[in-house]
């Protein structure tokens, strides 16, 4: 008999078609199945409806939360939406009752008393966080079954479904387990799960409306040159904290600036750093509070609700905020923590503003970024914005991959200025690189435009071409007109003709070969110059 009797939501499309996936996984022979489904997507509905149809059959379902502050939650949303006949297995919880069809399930709890041995299927959220407690359970068949102790055996059709050789009495059998992800990039997942599902992508989303587009600010970036690595490639809490701490004050500074009013999660290198900036947010009048992973349970709560009901304008966390906690009104994120290898923990942050808010008329989320993360990671979450994950290997690889600060302005989008522009799709408004013109034109047609040389390679078909090329470059490079006509006349030997207008120009990516010729007319540029400074200072 159900604790509450809720209604479940109808799913959208895009959801409906994951289930679907997961269906014809089970069917292909797949029992680790990883669902990779961005911030917002609805993950714990995809999980529950897995469940409803998991009790509906007459089968039982454990739900996995790897953190003791999810089990409310998520037993609290499950009665929402109809599947209140539930237990919950975590140390001193009046809930506590196997019987029940639906287990909520604590992983702490699970590794001191153990799994239950009924479950059919079990869905783990979360899933590229690796405990061994569930990993070493559900991945890996026992030597023996664990309710009879006889031989575990797999039928010739099935083999990634170990069972009791016993059918009739024992009838013991491992579970088929779905894993929740917005960010499935963690090492050796592939070992793991046989099978990766996209249920969408941020850019569908955005489109159906459900997240909101993100609005990009680069502020003021530490200077991480030379900063203190750890053993896992990534800067050390010190050396975020050493940089992050110049920038306090612009911090401040900025968010009156951009994000005045606008109810704001602030991410830090470490909980010193977090309460220094409450601590400067508070001195500018601005109510702020600090809820890390050692903040008591009740100061904890508190702060969650004067958060709520708007008594905080900034809330300001290491971790604590980047997973799980969901409100929709978060307009702004300020990303205060230098990365870079973990993609993974830049889009948990940045994902935290991204739910749509119809209620309060929220249109965007506003990313100030005081890490430059956002240009380090800008190739790589513009590829995972637009398209996901095609498999488990390229999400290791996402947060194995260390990016270094070059040095070097990031490039801006020519159609609508969105800085920076990474990957072949920009992310503000979805212009995309066009491929380069390479061909040749048939003799008597437009002139190519070549390099020096009888036979130097085609930088354009004609000239108009080339001015698009140029036009397109200046534009995404902050220059103007005048970068543009002094380059053509440089390449092409004299003015571009009258009718070639900056403004009109069409969006053509410059070739790689043009790209080569502006290098090199950079360096010629940069030793002409040197050497007139050496002459006029020898006169």
């Amino acid at each position: 008999m159900s604790l509450f009797q809720g209604t479940f939501p109808e799913l959208r499309e895009f959801q409906v078609s994951a289930h679907e996936e997961i269906r014809q996984a089970v069917r292909d022979g797949h029992r680790m199945i990883l669902l990779m489904a961005p911030t917002g997507s609805g993950k714990t509905i995809l999980g529950f409806n897995v469940v409803r149809e998991t009790n509906g059959k007459g089968n039982r379902a454990g739900f996995v939360c790897d953190r003791r502050v999810l089990i409310s939650q998520t037993s609290n949303a499950a009665r929402d939406v109809g599947l209140g006949n539930h237990g919950i297995i975590q140390a001193n919880n009046p809930l506590l009752d196997l019987s029940r069809p639906f287990q909520i399930m604590s992983c702490q709890t699970l590794r001191r008393r153990g799994w239950p041995t009924d479950l059919d299927v079990v869905i783990v959220d979360e899933a590229h966080t690796l405990y061994a407690t569930w990993v070493d359970e559900l991945s890996v068949p026992p030597k023996a079954c664990p309710r009879c102790g006889r031989s575990v055996v797999t039928d010739p059709g099935r083999p990634n479904f170990p069972r009791c050789e016993d059918r009739t009495g024992c009838r013991w059998k491992m579970p088929i387990v779905i894993g929740l992800s917005a960010t499935p990039f963690t090492k050796g997942l592939g070992t793991v799960f046989t099978k990766l599902i996209n249920a969408a992508t941020m850019d569908h989303l955005v489109q159906k409306g459900i997240l909101v587009p993100l609005r990009i600010f680069s502020c003021r970036r530490p200077n991480m040159e030379g900063a203190e690595v750890g053993s896992d490639g990534e800067w050390t809490e010190r050396a975020q904290e050493k940089a992050e701490m110049v920038l306090v004050g612009d911090v401040i500074t900025e968010w009156a600036r951009l994000a005045q009013g606008k109810k704001t999660i602030a991410f830090g290198p470490t909980i010193l750093y977090c309460e220094e900036l409450a601590k400067k947010f508070n001195e500018a009048g601005i109510p702020a509070g600090v809820v890390c992973a050692d903040t008591p349970d009740d100061l904890r709560q508190k702060r969650f609700d004067d958060f709520h009901w708007g008594r905080l304008t900034v809330l300001i966390s290491v971790d604590a905020l980047a997973k799980g906690f969901d409100q929709r009104d978060v307009e702004v994120v300020c990303d205060c923590r230098p990365l870079r290898k973990s993609l993974s923990t830049a889009i948990q942050m940045w994902g935290r503003g991204l739910r749509a808010s119809i209620e309060t008329g929220k249109t965007e989320c506003r990313l100030l970024d005081f890490s430059g993360n956002i240009i380090r990671f800008a190739d790589d979450f513009s590829r995972i914005y637009y398209e996901g994950l095609d498999k488990l290997d390229d999400g290791e690889r996402l947060d194995r991959e260390v990016r270094e600060d070059k040095g070097k302005e990031p490039a801006t989008c020519p159609k609508c200025g969105y800085t920076p522009m990474g990957g072949k799709k920009c992310v503000g408004c979805g212009y995309e690189i066009p491929k380069p013109v390479l061909h040749e034109h048939l003799p008597g047609e437009m002139k190519e435009i070549r390099l020096q040389g009888k036979n130097g390679a085609v930088l354009a078909p004609d000239e108009a071409h080339m001015w698009a090329q140029l036009c397109t470059y200046a534009k995404s490079h902050g220059k103007d007109n005048k970068w543009a006509f002094g380059h053509f006349i440089g390449i092409v030997g004299h003015k571009p003709p009258l009718n070639f207008r900056f403004e009109t120009a069409p969006l053509i990516q410059p070739t790689p070969t043009t790209m080569s010729k502006l290098h090199s007319m950079r360096i010629a540029y940069a030793k002409a110059k040197a050497k007139g400074e050496k002459l006029q200072a020898a006169s």
